[in-house]
């Protein structure tokens, strides 16, 4: 363990996979709740396209995401259950538009951030 992931002590909800249903909307596999720290400040980063973007939260976490997939600052009992499937409806939530992976020295631990 790191000094970072013995310090994602807050609770989101994360829906990953996202997969294009063919009528402009996105498919998630079921959410699921994940350790991290999320700090709401604005930061810039390179997104996917390698245009220089706007954060509106910064979160570090510690495991693997998809940029596209969504994340929400809570626990799976703060959203309604109607909810669930389509996180862009959720209050709050927001997309992962960028991903970072970095590796410790020995590449034994990598440290993930991300850009929402």
């Amino acid at each position: 363990m790191s000094f970072l992931t013995n310090n994602l002590i807050q609770t989101a909800v994360y829906w990953g996979s996202p997969t294009s249903d063919g009528y402009g909307s996105f498919t998630f596999d079921a959410p699921l709740e994940i350790n991290v720290r999320w700090e709401d400040r604005t930061q810039l980063f390179i997104d996917r396209t390698g245009a220089e973007s706007k954060s509106l939260a910064v979160v570090y976490l510690g495991q693997d995401v998809d940029i596209g997939g969504w994340l929400f600052l809570g626990e799976l009992a703060d959203i309604d259950s109607g909810l669930t499937d389509t996180p862009h409806l959720v209050p709050d939530a927001r997309e992962i538009r960028g991903f970072k992976k970095i590796p410790s020295l020995d590449a034994e631990i990598f440290h993930r951030k991300i850009w929402l």
